[in-house]
């Protein structure tokens, strides 16, 4: 199901207002020591409500933020954050002549990328280009079904969108999912499809990849989600987040070179331990066997380290729910198999695992008609990857969980689904440490980790903010009009927009 969310690129480490990808071995400038744990709100605007304030971008070179605003009307706020402490909204962008919902925004070298999708959502949508200080339209470019994220390269030179091509409720109408590649010297467009993968099928869902919705038409049934790009502006990287997968993408060929699957989180592991139900009055984390979690990443992250290059995500999880189609159920409504549930009557009750919602579309293993394992969505989580290999080399395991619970903002009642729901994600520099930021959108927080080692990310802290935190923005102190770094959270359930500022060392 769509979300609307941002992160956009850097040029440099030094420049990561992105907030998406870094270079340990690029000489830093003008960056300032400061303390990870003590990040403050400073300033609060209420864009409208719900709806009212999803993603933002920022441009350095104006002190403005480009907020989405699908709130009383289509629209992008622009607000004036020459004073932090002090921010207002300056001017609005009718999004009103493009289409429906904008759904994401990208900044760079003066030029405001936004994501339109059509009044008819299965229709193609637009990329528009706006300048940023003038905010006159420089071209609009029509692009696949549902561009629902939208960033530039670092270098500037490529806008990339990946369109989620959902399909309509009754689902007659199911566009293909597609990336669009534009050359922003000539605005050219390439939309590329998944049609040269479907003779892998096999392979790709023996290691967790995803076709499931009605028909199991493959190109139709992939959905790219969001997108991060390597430093060098060659390679993005693009989560297919209902399919469980990251695709890579070839840009200056715009070619799509590999799906890679990221299998399943294992659920009875002591250190994944979880809370499963919402009925149960209290906040317990237990191992479950025979229970596995599906990745499923919604934002995603680039970092290179020492040569390395490694892909960060936010293990949301997300459903398809359709007047047609509908894939999850409660433990208590499916049939267990005997032998690998032995106790089923006990598990299936709301003390246990009964409300729990897990997917119809994995664990009949053999075919019979039960359950012979549970696949729940999302992972409660975010994880590390080698962009090379494809590897898992880290994930939080039930630390977000954890963390949620000791600040008392864990909210029970998201235990039976997909609890602290990490939708976000954002990397930064501060000083001489790279950190990430973990956007969590069912506990109204934010996490941040030091990956100045980024096999092993070590927590700092869990920040409350907003209702559900849907963008994150790192503006670091070399871009901030304070030469002070900036965390900027926007959530889409109350319409605020938050800026966070920290003390220097």
């Amino acid at each position: 199901m769509i979300k609307f969310k941002f992160i956009y690129p850097v040029l440099v480490a030094i420049t990561l207002f992105s907030c998406q990808k870094d270079e340990v071995a690029t000489p830093l400038e003008n960056t300032q020591n400061e303390d990870l744990s003590g990040y403050q709100e400073i300033a609060s605007i209420n864009l409208g409500g719900l709806g009212a304030a999803e993603i933002t971008a920022f441009d350095p070179s104006t002190n403005r933020l480009f907020a989405v605003n699908n709130g009383s009307e289509n629209k992008i706020d622009v607000i004036d954050i020459s004073n932090p402490s002090s921010i207002s909204v300056i001017k609005s962008i009718s999004m009103k002549p493009y289409g429906g919902y904008v759904n994401s925004v990208a900044v760079s070298n003066g030029k405001l990328a936004a994501a339109i999708e059509s009044t008819n959502k299965q229709a193609p949508g637009k990329i528009v280009v706006f300048n940023t200080t003038t905010y006159a339209e420089i071209k609009s470019i029509t692009v696949g079904s549902l561009p629902d994220m939208v960033t530039f390269t670092p270098d500037g030179n490529y806008i990339i969108s990946a369109n989620e091509g959902e399909p309509s409720a009754d689902y007659l109408n199911d566009p293909e999912g597609t990336i669009s590649i534009i050359k922003v010297s000539d605005y050219s467009v390439t939309t590329l499809n998944f049609a040269s993968f479907e003779s892998q099928l096999a392979s790709l869902t023996g290691k967790g990849f995803r076709i499931f919705g009605p028909g199991k038409n493959f190109n139709k049934d992939i959905e790219p989600e969001y997108i991060t790009v390597s430093d060098d502006s060659k390679t993005a990287y693009v989560t297919l987040q209902e399919n469980n997968a990251i695709a890579e993408v070839d840009i200056a060929s715009a070619t799509i070179k590999k799906i890679t699957p990221l299998g399943f989180k294992d659920y009875s592991l002591a250190a994944n331990a979880i809370d499963v139900s919402d009925r149960d009055n209290k906040i317990e984390f237990n191992p479950v066997s025979k229970l596995f979690g599906i990745y499923m990443p919604d934002a995603i992250a680039y970092l290179s380290y020492n040569g390395t290059p490694y892909l960060f995500t936010a293990n949301e999880g997300d459903s398809r729910e359709y007047a047609a189609f509908t894939e999850m159920k409660r433990v208590s409504a499916v049939s267990l198999d005997a032998t690998n549930f032995p106790t089923a009557s006990a598990l299936k009750t709301d003390l246990n695992l009964g409300r729990l919602n897990v997917t119809t579309t994995l664990g009949d293993t053999d075919s019979d008609g039960d359950f012979d394992a549970l696949y729940s969505l999302g992972a409660r989580s975010f994880s590390v990857w080698n962009a090379a290999t494809g590897s898992q080399v880290f994930d939080s395991k039930n630390e977000l969980d954890i963390k949620a619970k000791e600040l008392a903002v864990y909210d029970d009642t998201r235990s039976d689904d997909k609890s602290v729901e990490p939708e976000a994600i954002c990397i930064g520099r501060v000083g001489n440490k790279n950190i990430v930021i973990v956007g969590l959108e069912r506990v109204d927080a934010f996490a941040i980790y030091d990956i100045s080692i980024p096999t092993s990310p070590i927590f700092i802290k869990m920040f409350k903010t907003g209702d559900a935190p849907e963008g994150i923005i790192f503006i670091p102190a070399s871009k901030s009009p304070i030469k002070q770094s900036l965390i900027v959270i926007s959530s889409e359930n109350d319409g605020l927009v938050k800026i966070y500022k920290t003390t220097k060392l």
